[in-house]
């Protein structure tokens, strides 16, 4: 992304709260916590996050309340709702109130990035714009298809080329093999998911041919495009 996306993270169950923002801050986001509604209230007026990951059942008021006082607010942060309550009026209560997805509790990690990395994308269409995508010494111009490092031009077959360009986007993000899968294939691809690293092998040969490496693997959880740290 072209810049860090700000998440808050509601739950009032500690282990809960806890590993969800860990996860989250691991896949490259900012992460802010809160354990009741009114300490979401308030640190989402102070910290403006793009997308709020929000407990319905909190100690003081429901997260149905929580997200009707952000929008009062003027806060048009995005929110994943979580919840034991897995019936479908309980599903259609959190999305007609506004929510823009509905997770039910217990889930997975990676299911909830994907959920939250495909909230992110709605919210902030700056990020998946049709500006040069710049990392690092790396540009890619979706306009011309010109991918440059460094100066160097890289010759890219369309499938690398729409790898990269994701990838790209989600600069700083760790990103699932079924998220690239999704992303570059198509959700009615049924091949298997070796592909994704495949291309990813592809993709390294040419674009960190020389200079430091930008695309990073995540053992267990997928890949990552990141300029160099100095």
């Amino acid at each position: 992304m072209t810049t860090q996306a700000k998440l808050l993270v509601v739950d009032d169950e500690p282990s809960l709260q806890d590993i969800v923002a860990t996860s989250m801050r691991f896949l490259g986001y900012e992460v802010h916590v809160a354990a009741t509604g009114r300490e979401a209230v308030r640190v989402a007026g102070e910290v403006r996050p793009d997308l709020i990951i929000l407990d319905v059942m909190l100690p003081d008021f429901d997260g149905l309340e929580v997200m009707r006082r952000v929008r009062a607010a003027g806060i048009d942060a995005g929110v994943v709702f979580l919840s034991a309550l897995d019936t479908p009026k309980d599903k259609i209560a959190g999305l007609t109130a506004g929510g823009d997805d509905y997770v039910t509790k217990p889930f997975g990690l990676e299911e909830l990035a994907a959920r939250v990395s495909a909230v992110l994308r709605r919210v902030r269409p700056e990020d998946s714009g049709d500006g040069v995508l710049k990392v690092g010494d790396l540009e890619l111009d979706p306009e011309t298809y010109h991918v440059t490092r460094a100066g160097r031009d890289i010759d890219l077959a369309p499938t690398e080329y729409k790898m990269l360009r994701y990838l790209m986007i989600n600069a700083n993000v760790v990103l699932s093999r079924q998220q690239l899968l999704d992303a570059v294939w198509g959700t009615d691809f049924y091949g298997d998911d070796s592909v994704v690293a495949t291309y990813i092998s592809y993709l390294r040969r040419k674009v960190d041919a020389e200079g430091e490496p930008l695309i990073h693997t995540h053992r267990g959880f997928g890949y990552v495009l990141r300029a160099p740290r100095h």
